[in-house]
């Protein structure tokens, strides 16, 4: 009976230590695109996946934490693919979200021409290491403005989000953001001059990223993750109220307006990509066959 029992409890335990190993950590950060990974957990449905989702402030932190080993996946834009790919050879996207269309903005208190026009240095807000940089390199690149002028100012956006125009009333300031943080600096004096829509002719996509080993190691999880997803942005598009209160404790403040309008700066490409795109994609050596379908 003793060694019944002992056998019991040891099944018992090594079930427990397979369960948790079986379990994997996705990071991402608040932006719209990323909002089905909330919709998901609100519903529970990561739980029965056996996945747990970490909600990050910044781009940075996505990466950072996936760099000590925090998160096994991460959210984030080719960009970030690529300065990750730089480390870990095994990473790729393997579940495309959207693209973005005017969800990535620059901000500032001055018009293109006040800026084009003065010879002072500009305060730019942003995420260093992020698709912020390569946003803003591209706005100075368009309107000819003198890159030795920009005063590069490393913050995540829970600090550029509380920034107030009348505190720079002297000073010239660029701010890079995306949804759903633009919301408040508009409300904060701050107008957008620039954004992946009207302006920028970046191509932004949003994707998830995992190393190859832990993909074969996690395929079911992750083909079942792939299913949700798609059924998440299925609700928004049928029933846009109904999901955005789900996903609202995630949105910064956006009122059910304000998500209405995000909508409309996101193209969703999780089930369809097309030639176009997909040619891009690979113009930039963006691996586009690990694609989950």
């Amino acid at each position: 009976m003793r060694l019944l029992f002992i056998v019991f409890i040891s099944l018992f335990v090594i079930g427990c230590e397979s369960k948790k190993d079986d379990r994997l950590i996705i990071s991402c950060n608040s932006w719209i695109g990323y909002s089905p990974f909330y919709y998901a957990k609100e519903k529970g449905w990561l739980d029965q996946l056996n996945i747990k989702l970490i909600n990050v402030v910044s781009l940075g932190e996505n990466m950072s934490l996936y760099d000590v080993g925090k998160s096994d996946a991460f959210t984030g834009t080719q960009y970030e693919y690529s300065m990750m790919h730089t480390k870990d050879k095994e990473l790729v996207p393997i579940m495309l979200l959207d693209r973005s269309y005017g969800g990535d903005m620059i901000f500032s208190n001055k018009t293109i021409e006040e800026l084009q026009s003065s010879n002072e240095k500009i305060d730019a807000y942003l995420e260093m290491g992020s698709i912020n940089s390569l946003l803003l390199k591209y706005f100075i690149e368009k309107y000819n403005i003198d890159k030795s002028r920009i005063n590069y100012i490393n913050k995540d956006q829970s600090i550029i989000e509380n920034l107030i125009s009348k505190k720079f009333a002297s000073k010239a300031v660029l701010l890079v953001t995306y949804s759903p943080y633009d919301i408040k600096l508009i409300k904060n004096g701050f107008h957008e001059v620039a954004c992946t829509k009207d302006g920028l002719t970046l191509v932004v996509i949003d994707a998830l990223y995992v190393n190859k080993n832990i993909y074969k190691t996690h395929e079911k999880q992750f083909l079942e993750l792939k299913k949700v997803i798609d059924d998440a942005i299925d609700v928004m598009q049928r029933s846009p109220k109904e999901y955005y209160e789900t996903v609202k404790p995630y949105l910064k403040g956006y009122s059910y307006e304000d998500f209405v309008v995000s909508l409309n700066q996101v193209q969703w490409i999780n089930k369809d990509l097309s030639k176009d795109l997909e040619e891009k994609l690979v113009s930039i050596e963006f691996p586009v066959k690990s694609i989950m379908k």
